[in-house]
């Protein structure tokens, strides 16, 4: 961090949205030409980096190209990393490895200053400190510090709480691949799991698996190799002040909300304390057993620990009046799979940070995947002020690649530079990073990019989307934002 930061505001900015197929990686730079200093006439922000599908032509070096054009942008030298949440499709190009030579070991070489992540990677998250005589993260330690004298739940043990669900539901995921890989394996099984089912399961679990451990590690350590470098684990209302780093930009946090804010949480506590503690403890529990169970069914299905390892496996024939049943059940457990791994990636996606830079009069809105209940506590719970800010968006950045729920109507209707003229001045520009065909469908309209959402993007605002790119076999698509002098 240069300690002599110009105090310059900058003229123009530039956003780079990387064609990462089904991912999100963005690079903004803002621009200072009245800078004394030539490392002063450049800020850069990298908004995530990852990838969970490539178009088939697509070259098989695609992720390490985007970090090498990072590199060469940023002229070895990258200011702030915004990891919105813990998705792969967001998190997959921070992977180092042994060699030193990953995606990840590139943009740790750019010395970044400050890494931005939502507060349910706090390291602290999982180890809140422990009465006197329990173990930290033990039961008892977690129900002592979950009420006070009081009998009010204390915030940060329930956080723990949270934060342990989800790692837990992590596990679940990684067992859901492996028993996908088990049902849809033609040795064993003639009457597999469907296709469709199967494929819509293995993409979302590998998502929400358990992600890279080098790429979790890097994230945390990387701006703390260097003097200055700092790590901000935000939540709504985070007082983040970074006008050394990019003068003359603002930064307001307008998600994720924290467990006390969340507008249900508060209701419930108020309502019945000591429910509300059970609740939380229901709820590790729950996904505690859940991924216990699907640690089994790795084992299992591995070969190594199964109940019958000698077992011959009759798979050519069936008898008829059981052939109905065999499909009823492969169908039922398709559902299940599917639901469980439906609500991790919604949990994982209301992690997501939500960021509203205002600058020489723009404002520019990137939210992650947010979801509806990450948008709840902005968009109706915390007052008016979010929604007098979200008027005035210039440029919006579409959440979740595009779904349907992750562009509330109230979010949509909010951004009052839509317009349905594509010459009107100053109007609403909207930046989708996506790749149709990845994730859902449209006969339940769960596909991603929703076909209407799309529609209403096109026809009223200047959209720009990453497909353009891909089409064009181009590593990325920019568009540049000048300021008001």
């Amino acid at each position: 961090m240069s300690p002599a930061a110009t105090t310059n505001k900058p003229s123009k900015l530039r956003i780079r949205s990387y064609q990462v197929g089904f991912g999100d990686c963005f690079l903004l730079t803002f621009y200072y030409p009245k800078a004394k200093k030539p490392a002063d006439k450049e800020r850069h922000i990298l908004i995530d980096f990852g990838s969970t599908g490539m178009p088939e032509d697509a070259p098989p070096d695609q992720m390490m190209r985007v970090a090498r054009d990072i590199e060469s942008e940023c002229g070895g030298k990258l200011h702030v990393i915004v990891a919105t949440h813990r998705h792969k499709d967001h998190i997959s190009g921070f992977s180092t490895n042994k060699d030193g030579d990953g995606t990840g070991d590139v943009i740790a070489g750019l010395a970044p200053d400050v890494i931005i992540q939502p507060w349910t990677e706090e390291p602290e998250a999982l180890d809140p400190k422990p009465a006197k005589g329990k173990a930290a993260g033990s039961k008892k330690a977690l129900k002592a510090l979950a009420v006070d004298a009081g009998g009010t739940p204390d915030a940060r043990a329930l956080s723990a709480l949270h934060v342990a669900s989800l790692a837990s539901m992590h596990k679940i995921s990684d067992a859901m691949l492996t028993e996908v890989r088990h049902l849809t394996d033609e040795n064993r099984f003639t009457q597999r799991l469907g296709p469709a089912v199967a494929g819509q399961i293995a993409f979302l679990a590998n998502d929400n698996g358990l992600p890279n451990r080098s790429a979790v590690e890097n994230l945390a350590t990387m701006a703390k190799k260097h003097k200055g470098g700092q790590n901000h684990y935000v939540h709504h209302g985070y007082p983040l002040k970074l006008s050394k780093l990019l003068p003359g930009v603002k930064v307001n946090v307008l998600g994720p909300p924290t467990l006390e804010q969340h507008a249900e949480i508060r209701k419930q506590r108020s309502a019945d304390k000591n429910e509300f503690w059970m609740l939380q403890a229901a709820s590790r529990q729950f996904w505690g057993l859940q991924a216990a169970a699907g640690e089994l069914v790795t084992e299992f299905s591995s070969g190594k620990g199964g109940l019958f390892p000698g077992a011959k496996i009759y798979k050519k024939f069936f008898p008829s009046h059981d052939r109905w049943f065999i499909r009823q059940l492969r169908a039922m457990r398709g559902s299940q799979m599917l639901s469980l791994v439906r609500i991790l990636d919604e949990a994982m996606n209301n992690t997501s940070v939500i960021l509203l830079f205002e600058v020489g009069g723009k404002k520019l809105l990137f939210s992650g995947d947010a979801q509806i209940e990450n948008w709840e506590y902005a968009l109706k719970r915390a007052g008016k002020n979010d929604l007098e800010l979200l008027k005035g968006v210039d440029v919006y950045k579409v959440g979740h690649h595009g779904s349907r729920n992750a562009t509330p109507k109230t979010l949509w209707e909010s951004f009052d530079r839509r317009s349905d003229s594509p010459g009107a001045a100053d109007r609403l520009k909207t930046i989708v990073s996506t790749m149709p065909g990845k994730h859902g469908t449209k006969k339940n309209h769960s596909e991603v990019p929703r076909e209407t959402l799309v529609d209403a993007l096109k026809s009223q605002s200047e959209y720009h989307t990453t497909e353009t790119a891909a089409e064009r076999g181009e590593l990325y698509e920019d568009l540049t934002i000048t300021f008001p002098k």
